[in-house]
């Protein structure tokens, strides 16, 4: 990075985006191979999950249509139900398989960018595509712990919002609705909210867990101290990302609608591979820019890291990992 320590405090927005954009440019071939390797193939799973899942919709609905004409008890009815059970088995498997390889590749390339950036930011010169791939299985069972963390502080805060949803939903039966309606959207905004700020606060804690000697529950309470002052900031930058993450989504599902209607054409199946590539464009800088956003909290609060201290961290993981004491990550925090 350009900027002293000291310095990336001021950064804003833009200064951020600024910052992942050089550092993906100036190691632009390290950032190729990763993403090659394990960005776009994050991004071939999520368009071959959308086509899949299509097709399995499509037989079930068509199953379910056939069982609906069917008369009871005969061998046609006999007939749907065991391709309705089939496709529905089908799709069930399919759905898990993949959630598993997404699960596994994210945090594969969470772990590869994140060592990357940070050794970029430690000065290490010898960084190179063969020892982040070794390096990245190794910290993928710290950032394991910190997900199903994260995981289960969600799963919490969905279970909560449904049953408070259930409950004013029964309310509205048995209560005049003008006594419901102003809590429901009052709730509603809240949810949503607490939604983003959990995810913030996961994301960072990922990038911590890399740096950090910090993971799971601790992880997620570093990561909530850290992120005091640059809040805003990081939801920002956080909903900024997923809305172009949702536009290449959007654009995929409108000529996979097309496709079907059509039939594949070259300027189809090229705008498909463009989109392909742009979502791991996407996933890269986003994961670049959460690391630079772990800096500039940091620096926010005062607690630079340590360059030596750190390339000794991360060289740590290439060799049998030595669990290192957090004050050795840490600057004191400068007298005022």
């Amino acid at each position: 990075m350009d900027c002293q320590p000291e310095e990336l405090q001021f950064l804003g927005m833009f200064g951020i985006y600024r910052e992942a954009a050089k550092i993906l440019a100036g190691w632009r071939r390290l950032f190729a191979q990763i993403g090659a390797a394990l960005v776009l193939s994050i991004s071939f799973f999520f368009f071959a999950h959308s086509v899949i899942s299509r097709c399995l919709f499509i037989a079930i609905d068509r199953d379910e249509a056939v069982l609906d004409d069917s008369p009871p008890g005969s061998t046609s009815e006999s007939y749907a139900l065991n391709r309705l059970a089939s496709d529905s088995a089908s799709l069930f498997l399919f759905k898990g398989v993949y959630l598993l390889a997404l699960l596994v590749l994210a945090l594969l390339s969470t772990a590869a960018v994140v060592y990357s950036v940070a050794s970029i930011y430690a000065g290490r010169r010898d960084l190179t595509f063969r020892k982040v791939i070794a390096v990245a299985p190794r910290v993928w069972l710290r950032l394991m712990s910190t997900f199903l963390c994260a995981f289960l502080i969600l799963f919490a805060l969905h279970s909560l919002a449904i049953a408070l949803f259930l409950a004013i939903a029964l309310a509205l039966v048995a209560i005049d609705s003008s006594v419901t309606s102003p809590l429901l959207a009052t709730l509603i905004p809240l949810y949503v909210a607490s939604l983003i700020y959990i995810s913030v606060v996961w994301h960072l804690a990922s990038v911590l867990s890399v740096l950090e000697d910090a993971r799971g529950l601790e992880a997620m309470r570093r990561s909530r101290q850290l992120i005091q002052g640059k809040l805003l900031l990081a939801c920002v930058i956080f909903l900024k990302l997923n809305f172009c993450f949702v536009l290449v989504e959007w654009g995929f599902q409108f000529l996979l609608v097309k496709w079907s209607t059509n039939g594949a054409g070259f300027s189809l199946l090229l705008s498909l591979v463009l989109l392909l590539l742009l979502l791991g464009l996407v996933i890269l800088f986003a994961l670049t820019v959460q690391t630079v956003v772990y800096f500039v909290c940091k620096s926010y609060h005062h607690e630079s890291i340590d360059k030596t201290n750190l390339a000794d961290h991360l060289e740590a993981y290439a060799g049998e990992y030595v669990r290192l004491k957090s004050q050795k990550l840490q600057m004191e925090q400068p007298g005022v």
